[in-house]
């Protein structure tokens, strides 16, 4: 299995080497796998269980103190599911895999993919709210409590944070990608990002799949995943698309995002124009 994921895009972490080994542990589950389907969801799970990630626990915190997570998985077959805005769920990647296999749909929210997955075993009642989150929460200025159209001047003051987590797997043969986040920082209420949209912060073709990380609104405006995909379609190797697409996108809306390219063949490449994006695949290992 050739496995390339990466921890986010985004300001320098702290504690990057305690960060940068819980990721390398998560592409060596990862590169157990079975299948690349497989393979990226067991990564991403380690990860949305980590708060150093922005992604299950610890995940980033909505106007209304709440955490809500989002997935999105895509095979180079062209299957696809993706779940958002769920709060309790830790596990938004394996929430987005039973979209992909047991429903005819491609995308669930809120409260309808929470209770889904409470149906199929997964865990809808988690605090995902880790002790720095809620620090951060407690120490910021009040949101307004009378309503959305309140607080959108405060979220518009407050707004930010850009991490999300992602990987792509291939055994040669098959290829597959997923993205999981908890969003970015004090959004409004319900707000869903690029994570769960495809071709923005994941896409898969027959030859290639990338997962991207960023600012959420402007990776969706670009579709970046997909530019990244297309390139490599267009006989660009992985490590060409990724700095290609990045170019592109930073053209397009003078903003900051990373990606992680992979293609059929196992070939990888990465690219970011934020101040620091952790990557690891099993080449590393």
């Amino acid at each position: 299995m050739k496995l390339i994921a990466h921890g986010g895009a985004g300001g320098d972490p702290d504690q990057p080497e305690q960060r940068q080994a819980v990721l390398n542990e998560a592409v060596d589950r990862g590169a157990g796998a079975q299948t690349p389907l497989d393979a990226v969801e067991t990564t991403l799970r380690h990860l949305e269980s980590n708060p150093r990630f922005n992604a299950g626990v610890g995940g980033a915190v909505q106007s209304d103190g709440v955490s809500r997570t989002e997935a999105g998985l895509m095979t180079g077959e062209g299957n696809v599911g993706a779940a958002a805005s769920m709060a309790g769920v830790e596990h938004a990647v394996s929430v987005a895999r039973i979209v992909l296999e047991e429903t005819p749909h491609v995308l669930l929210t809120g409260d309808h993919a929470t209770e889904l997955a409470s149906d199929y075993g997964i865990e809808t009642d988690r605090d995902l709210i880790s002790e720095s989150a809620r620090e951060r929460w407690d120490t910021a200025p009040a949101p307004p409590t009378d309503g959305p159209r309140a607080q959108l001047e405060w979220v518009q003051e407050q707004f930010g944070g850009s991490d999300t987590v992602g990987a792509v797997a291939t055994d040669g043969i098959s290829i597959a990608v997923a993205t999981a986040t908890a969003g970015r920082w004090f959004a409004l209420a319900g707000r869903v990002g690029d994570v769960p949209q495809v071709g923005s912060g994941f896409y898969a073709s027959e030859t290639a799949a990338a997962s991207a990380t960023g600012a959420g609104e402007d990776i969706a405006r670009s579709t970046l995943a997909r530019l990244a995909v297309r390139h490599v379609d267009d006989g660009a190797t992985p490590k060409a698309a990724a700095e290609a697409a990045l170019t592109e996108f930073e053209a397009l809306t003078e903003s900051t995002a990373g990606i992680i390219v992979m293609d059929q063949k196992g070939r990888r490449g990465s690219a970011f124009n934020s101040a620091s994006m952790q990557t690891a695949s099993d080449t590393d290992r």
